[in-house]
């Protein structure tokens, strides 16, 4: 199964998976060795254990919002960031896993049911009632990202996990299919393509932050991970172990930077600096003589000025509060607020801003604690924090790809494998290998 293995020159059934984050911050490749998991594991999700050998990240280039807004600036960028991976690993990429936040991502639900015949459910059968599901959910300019069973049923008994094995007259399924514009998906595939990479599978930022960072607890009593990155802020619920619901913003950490550097009057990788160094979602004193000093935008040979830290508060805070009241409002709207209680999970660059935790806490009236990928080998201590979250989750996606519907006509499934959905395949792999 050298598609999984993603290089050149690796052994067969060594395990290895290759991943790329592209996001409107950074760029970063990682690769990563798969090993038969320990027994006495606790973390959500993992059939094996993760060991990254190869890792390698750029400053984005190219990319707005999770869009590819010019394809020669993101190519170059995707090339350094591929290219320190494999230098650190030793082998040469074909072909990865890639993370997708724009389009627009959309949660519907869909059911389907098929004839049995009495007969025992068949790994067949389970293949054909999901692809009738997402077939269902399927839109003129819109691409099927992810269609996952939430429960099935055979007959009349409801909320089956797993009906392999067991036998009825009727087989049904509920599903949660995350649907996105084709448009932004297609150029970035494109993008990758011009970096001689072929694209193995698309996964839902969402998804993978909560993959990487919810623990089996969350997961199953139900929890909302929220990803805030540079340009986007993506949130996921999962429930009864199920990811159930998707969603998507077109702001984040990069905007609270233009705020700043609009509000100051100051160049955008000064107030950069400024938000890392010294911001804060939290109120701060009002005391006037607590001043940061600011270079103006212009003549490097100026003075700096010296601006109350009270005044960048305000600035930050009021982006910050923006978007936590719309995250908020969103999960409020998707019916799943009471499903997931008192839990939320924060990952993402933009969410390691001093007191944004708390910030969330307040606005949103739940508890809230940041997320770090677990589990994982291997990482340098710079990729162990929330900005790592996305890729991270990547590298999980393959030991739960097994109950995912890929064969739907037309869809980025078909066209990014050239196979049909052979990436369906992954569960399967990893059984025969380990």
């Amino acid at each position: 199964m050298s598609w999984l293995l993603g290089n050149r020159g690796g052994a067969q059934g060594s395990g290895i998976v290759t991943v790329l984050d592209v996001g409107s911050s950074k760029i970063c490749c990682i690769i990563a060795r798969l090993l038969p998991a320990e027994s006495g594991r606790a973390l959500a999700y993992r059939t094996h254990r993760i060991r990254v050998i190869g890792i390698g990240h750029q400053k984005s280039r190219g990319v707005k919002s999770g869009v590819i807004v010019n394809l020669d600036h993101a190519e170059h960028a995707i090339r350094l960031a591929v290219d320190a991976a494999e230098r650190m690993a030793g082998l040469t990429v074909e072909s990865l896993i890639v993370n997708v936040s724009a389009g627009r991502l959309k949660s519907d639900t869909a059911s389907a049911v098929i004839k049995l015949g009495g007969y025992e459910v068949s790994k067949a059968d389970v293949s054909r009632v999901l692809l009738a599901g997402a077939r269902q959910a399927m839109q003129a300019d819109r691409e099927v990202v992810h269609s996952l069973p939430v429960a099935f049923s055979l007959d009349q008994e409801r909320g089956i996990r797993d009906p392999r094995g067991m036998m009825g007259d009727t087989l049904g399924v509920d599903m949660h299919v995350l649907t996105a514009d084709a448009v932004p998906l297609r150029n970035l595939e494109l993008c990758i393509n011009r970096s001689h990479l072929s694209v193995e599978r698309m996964v839902a930022t969402p998804y993978a932050s909560g993959l990487a960072a919810l623990v089996d607890d969350e997961t199953e009593m139900g929890a909302a991970c929220i990803d805030i990155g540079g340009g986007t802020t993506t949130m996921s619920v999962f429930v009864d172990g199920k990811f159930v619901h998707a969603d998507a913003l077109p702001i984040g950490g990069n905007h609270v930077t233009m705020d700043l550097a609009r509000g100051l009057s100051t160049r955008l990788e000064d107030a950069e600096r400024l938000k890392v160094m010294h911001a804060s979602a939290l109120p701060v004193s009002a005391d006037d003589r607590d001043m940061v000093a600011i270079q103006p935008m212009g003549d490097e040979g100026e003075d700096p000025l010296q601006v109350p830290r009270a005044v960048m508060a305000r600035i930050v805070r009021a982006r910050i509060e923006e978007i936590l009241e719309l995250v908020r409002d969103r999960l409020n709207r998707s019916g799943y607020g009471s499903l997931v209680g008192r839990r939320v999970v924060l990952t993402g660059g933009a969410s390691q801003l001093a007191g944004l935790p708390e910030a969330a806490r307040r606005l949103m009236g739940r508890n809230v604690r940041l997320g770090r990928p677990l589990g994982v080998a291997g990482l340098p201590e710079a990729a162990k924090g929330p900005a790592f979250a996305a890729p991270i989750g990547l590298l999980i996606y393959p030991q739960v790809a097994e109950f995912e519907s890929g064969k739907i006509r037309g869809g980025l499934f078909t066209r990014s494998t050239g196979t049909g959905g052979r990436f369906q395949r992954v569960g399967q792999w990893l059984r025969d290998n380990f």
